[in-house]
């Protein structure tokens, strides 16, 4: 059955909302605090970058809070967030195939980076990708009780259909200059599996150890890829491992040079209500540091 995009973003921003609503300011502090078991600040003033998951909040919102807490530790003036941008219409998903596929992504109309403050299309305005960031972040600006115009500057970028040339990608000069003088972070659900993603269930794995240690072993060959500057091997790679990160992945690399990517922390979200199907049906939640060669 053919999936309804633009039903499923309805979906899942409802569900990011009941979450969020369920966790309460209790629990938003409960996971700020918990948090500081990662001190990462040190890996983005060496010019290395955070990634955090944008799965289900109750599962992984320590993560996030913990790239949240690193940028503010960091004493940066200005903060980069390289994004997602989910393909949420029959129109982004076949470009996205088409390009995967071996297409010039020049010939797209969907071809650029998105975001904030930049004319042209305004795709990333619909996205959930950042739900769960900015609600940390500004639980973490009034904790700490930082006036919002005093805060550092926060420039959301979203890249769509690098196909494996991050560096000629339409605004990358501007993103290439915004984040001389920054600090970038980014997100990737990097590993989604089970029935629910098109998996048959004989080949379907549960997330426990041996599913996890799975996804784990699937992130770090993306990683691997992505740190010696192989952005066409990680595009396929982000296809077969149902990663939504090939565009926000190349284009931070591009930006920050050679690195060394590791994961810290590995839980998962599962998504068998979201997508109407039978368990196991789940998404890593991996918080992952990368560090400059």
């Amino acid at each position: 059955m053919k999936l309804d995009r633009e039903r499923l973003q309805q979906e899942i921003h409802k569900l990011y909302r009941r979450d969020h609503e369920e966790l309460g300011e209790t629990g938003t502090l409960a996971m700020l605090e918990r948090a500081a078991d990662f001190p990462l600040s040190g890996t983005l003033n060496a010019g290395g970058v955070l990634v955090f998951p944008h799965a289900g909040v109750k599962d992984c919102g320590y993560q996030i809070a913990a790239c949240v807490r690193a940028c503010l530790d960091s004493g940066a003036d200005r903060v980069v967030v390289v994004s997602v941008l989910h393909a949420f219409s029959d129109a982004m998903e076949d470009a996205r195939q088409r390009v995967s596929g071996g297409s010039d992504p020049r010939q797209e109309e969907l071809w650029g980076i998105q975001g904030p403050g930049l004319e042209g299309r305004q795709e990333w305005r619909g996205d959930h990708a950042l739900y769960s960031w900015r609600h940390f972040w500004r639980a973490e600006i009034r904790r700490r009780g930082i006036d919002e115009s005093r805060a550092p500057q926060v420039i959301e970028r979203y890249p769509y259909l690098a196909g494996g040339r991050p560096g000629a990608l339409p605004g990358m000069e501007e993103l290439a200059r915004v984040a001389e003088d920054a600090v970038i972070v980014s997100t990737a659900d990097a590993f989604h599996h089970g029935i629910g993603y098109g998996d048959p269930p004989e080949l379907a794995l549960w997330p426990d150890e041996r599913g996890l240690a799975r996804a784990r072993d699937v992130l770090e060959e993306g990683m691997a890829l992505l740190g010696r500057g192989d952005y066409w091997g990680y595009d396929q790679h982000c296809v077969a491992a149902k990663s939504d990160a090939r565009d926000a992945g190349q284009v931070f690399r591009w930006l920050r040079g050679p690195m060394r990517g590791r994961v810290l922390d590995l839980a998962f979200s599962d998504s068998s209500e979201l997508y109407h199907q039978p368990a196991p049906t789940w998404v890593a939640a991996a918080l992952m540091a990368w560090t400059p060669e």
